[in-house]
C-alpha cells in the first residue's frame, strides 16, 4: 500500500467546470452502504437530481454495493473515484451518504488522474476526508448535500435551497453573498419506513441566525474544512495538512453523534496547539446538530474563551451556528476559493467563481 505525502503548498487551484442541464454526474459511495439498506430513500434522491436538475446519474459499482462488501473493500470504493475522474463524459461526482470509514480509501486514490481531470466532487461528513485531501493536491472540492441526506429530502425544504445549489454548481457566479435559509431542520423521519421518503423533521422559521462571536473588520481567506470529528481521523496521518495554513478561513460541523461541548472545545484546544490559529483568518461553524440554544450559547463562549484567551487570538472572527453541516438545508461551501467574512456588516461571500464556464 503506497501511502501519499498531501503535505505541500499549492499556491494555485485548479477549478472545475460549472454544470449543465444533461450532464452525466457519477454516483458513488465512498463510505457507508446505505443506498443498499434505504434504497427508497436513495432512489428518491436521484430522481430530484433529474427533477429539478437535469442532470443524468451514472451510478457507479459501489452506488448501491452491499453495505458489508463495501466496507470490506474501501480498494473498490477509491476506485470508482478514480474511474469517475477519469471518465470525461462524467461531469461531476456526488456521495451518496457518509459514514465512518472513508479515510480507509485515501492510499488508494490516484493524484494524477485526479488533479489532470478537474471536476465538480461534492459531499460533506465523512467526505471530509478524501474532499480535504483532494484540495490539498489542488483542485477545488465542495462540501455539500449528498444524495440521501439533502437531495432526497428536496421537496420539503425551503424553495431557496434550490436556487442556491443552482447558483453555486450551475451560473458561475464572479461572487456569491450567503444569507441564512429562512427555514431549517435537524434530521429525518424514520428512514426505514417507506412512507418517510423526502420527508424531514418539522421545520423551524431561523430566527436565531448566525451568532458573531467575537472579531472587527474584513477578512479574506482560502476555504478549508469539513466535519470537525472526521477531521481528527486525519491527524498523526500524512493526509493531514502540515504547512498550508496559511490564510485559510477554516469551517467546521458537527455530526449526529451530538459530540459534547468538552469534546469539541479539546479539539479546538489541540488546533491551538499546533499553531494553526496564528496563520488562519477566521473560523465558521455550522448549526450544532441537536443543541439546544443554551448549548449553543455554550458552545460560543467555549470557542471564544479558547482561541481569545487560551491562544491569544481576539482578532480572529468566529462566526457560529451557520447554515451547513448535518442541518437542512445546508450551504455548499468550496474548498480553495477565496472568501470574506465582513465582521462590521456582518456579511460572509465568496470573492471568486468556484467553477469555470469551459
Amino acid at each position: 500500500m503506497k501511502y501519499i505525502d498531501a503535505s505541500y503548498i499549492v499556491i494555485f487551484m485548479k477549478k472545475p467546470k460549472r454544470l449543465k442541464p444533461n450532464d452525466k454526474i457519477a454516483i458513488i459511495s465512498p463510505s457507508w452502504g446505505g443506498p443498499s439498506i434505504f434504497p427508497h430513500v436513495y432512489k428518491k434522491g436521484l430522481q430530484n437530481i433529474e427533477k429539478y436538475f437535469k442532470l443524468i446519474p451514472i451510478e457507479y459499482p459501489t452506488a448501491c454495493m452491499n453495505a458489508d462488501k463495501l466496507y470490506q473493500n474501501p480498494k473498490l470504493r477509491a476506485e470508482d473515484i478514480n474511474k469517475a475522474f477519469e471518465n470525461s463524459e462524467i461531469k461531476a461526482i456526488f456521495i451518496s451518504i457518509g459514514g465512518e470509514d472513508s479515510v480507509r480509501i485515501l492510499p488508494y486514490l490516484n493524484k494524477e488522474k485526479i488533479i489532470n481531470n478537474p471536476k465538480i466532487i461534492m459531499g460533506y461528513s465523512d467526505s471530509s476526508t478524501f474532499l480535504t485531501l483532494i484540495n490539498q493536491w489542488g483542485l477545488v472540492t465542495f462540501n455539500g448535500p449528498s444524495i440521501m441526506a439533502g437531495f432526497s429530502q428536496l421537496e420539503s425544504l425551503p424553495k431557496e435551497f434550490i436556487n442556491h445549489i443552482k447558483t453555486i454548481l450551475f451560473t458561475n457566479p464572479m461572487t456569491y453573498n450567503y444569507l441564512p435559509f429562512s427555514q431549517w431542520c435537524e434530521g429525518y423521519l424514520d428512514w426505514a419506513k417507506e412512507d418517510n421518503v423526502g420527508k424531514t423533521n418539522p421545520l423551524k422559521e431561523n430566527v436565531d441566525q448566525w451568532h458573531w462571536v467575537q472579531g472587527k473588520g474584513k477578512f479574506k481567506g482560502n476555504l478549508f474544512g469539513g466535519c470537525i470529528e472526521v477531521l481528527e481521523f486525519l491527524k498523526g496521518t500524512l493526509f493531514w495538512p502540515q504547512n498550508s495554513w496559511s490564510n485559510k478561513i477554516l469551517f467546521f460541523e458537527t455530526s449526529e453523534d451530538v459530540p459534547t461541548i468538552s469534546q469539541i472545545g479539546y479539539i479546538i484546544r489541540n488546533y491551538g496547539m499546533q499553531g494553526i490559529f496564528d496563520h488562519i483568518s477566521g473560523i465558521l461553524f455550522g448549526r450544532a446538530r441537536d443543541y439546544s440554544p443554551e448549548k449553543k450559547v455554550e458552545l460560543d463562549k467555549m470557542l471564544k474563551r479558547i482561541i481569545a484567551e487560551e491562544f491569544n487570538h481576539p482578532e480572529i472572527p468566529i462566526i457560529t451556528n451557520m447554515d451547513f453541516g448535518h442541518t437542512d438545508p445546508q450551504f455548499i461551501l468550496p474548498l480553495g476559493i477565496e472568501a470574506e467574512i465582513d465582521c462590521d456588516l456582518k456579511t460572509f461571500k465568496l470573492l471568486e467563481s468556484p467553477t469555470t464556464e469551459e
